[in-house]
């Protein structure tokens, strides 16, 4: 493994390479400035041709191809790791080996960066579903958050009495959750002519259960264009988590936009388990923002409740209390970190500012459109 990563680096490090990759580092940062540019030309042209590509190469394929890269970059990780420590025992470390480590690591970052943004990244600097809807962003007021609360709470109640666990059982199937989000986009394509998803690649994650101690629910791999979801959550929660996921396939980057997209697709769906699991999300969204801004009135909604909502909000803090651990919050800030390093100034609570979209969205169309 050494010689082949020794090979490896020796074949692509050449001076043409540095040269290419330095160029379109700055090309990206430059055209990541300008998000109406990124919009129209990147994220709706150029974009859907490289999505669909990847998920045309790999969509087929029963396992994540994402993964096993990932994986294979941990491996590279831990060997170069060790690797140093061993050098350092041995006293083995000098000026020569120092530069020559140095520049496979700057190399290796300004690879991933360029090819990060390349493929998928830019779309963190486009202008959006706002800007595709013609939306009106602004601020809203406690009784804005208390009246979006209520309509979300009755959209949630009336499907929760309609889900079976029946048809949560038929979840259990993994290639059936999948088929049935595709089948969301089908719909939701009518109304939103840019929400074309075709073909498919969403898949279980290789690590799932790994994933519930780092605190993810799903997650996209721009290098292989796979969406992967969290098999291991809750049942009701995996249709919304899926249909997120396809909406960052679709290039909307923001975890918030992601959000919207996700209700917008599971909306337009007739199928009641895909609607009360996106309602359960946003409402939890909508109720947690309520919380923060008046305590007593959002705990003022719990009793109105159906029984089953009460019960799948119980099993969901149930799970993640479960898996509670001390790396947790370390991941956690890496990854807000991450966040904000990409146009997402509140880092992980970006997801919550989903509540700015629907509020928006229902005050255009009406709360028949919720």
């Amino acid at each position: 493994m050494q010689q082949f990563l020794s090979k490896l680096f020796g074949k692509i490090m050449k001076a043409w390479s540095w040269v290419l990759l330095i160029a379109m580092a700055l090309l990206i940062k430059f055209a990541s400035t300008e998000p109406l540019w990124v919009e129209e030309n990147y994220s709706t042209n150029i974009y859907p041709i490289i999505s669909k590509v990847q998920r045309g190469i790999f969509g087929w394929i029963p396992f994540s191809i994402g993964d096993l890269f990932y994986a294979f970059l941990s491996i590279v990780i831990v060997i170069k790791t060790w690797q140093l420590g061993k050098a350092i025992i041995k006293k083995n470390i000098n000026r020569q080996y120092l530069l020559t480590g140095l520049k496979q690591i700057i190399f290796f970052f300004l690879f991933l960066y360029v090819f990060f943004y390349a493929l998928w990244g830019l779309n963190y600097s486009r202008k959006g579903i706002t800007y595709q809807l013609g939306l009106e962003m602004a601020s809203y007021t406690v009784q804005d958050i208390d009246t979006l609360t209520g309509f979300l709470q009755q959209r949630l109640n009336i499907y929760a009495s309609t889900v079976s666990e029946k048809q949560r059982d038929t979840f259990d199937r993994k290639r059936i959750l999948f088929e049935k989000t595709t089948e969301a986009y089908l719909y939701a394509v009518n109304s939103f002519p840019y929400l074309s998803y075709n073909p498919q690649s969403i898949k279980p994650s290789i690590f799932s259960y790994l994933g519930n101690i780092f605190g993810f629910q799903g997650y996209y791999n721009p290098f292989s264009g796979e969406g992967q979801v969290n098999t291991t959550i809750p049942r009701f929660m995996e249709p919304y988590v899926a249909a997120h996921e396809v909406a960052h396939q679709l290039g909307y980057a923001k975890e918030n936009e992601a959000n919207f997209v996700g209700f917008l697709a599971c909306r337009t769906y007739p199928s009641n388990i895909f609607r009360y699991s996106m309602y359960f999300d946003m409402y939890n969204y909508t109720i947690s923002e309520l919380y923060q801004k008046d305590s007593m009135i959002a705990k003022s909604y719990y009793e109105k409740l159906h029984p089953q909502v009460k019960k799948d909000i119980k099993e969901y803090r149930d799970f993640f209390r479960k898996y509670k651990n001390p790396i947790e919050p370390i991941i956690t800030w890496i990854y807000s970190g991450y966040l904000q390093a990409n146009n997402q100034p509140e880092g992980k609570r970006s997801y919550n500012r989903v509540v700015a979209f629907l509020m928006a969205y229902y005050k255009k169309f009406g709360k028949e459109s919720l």
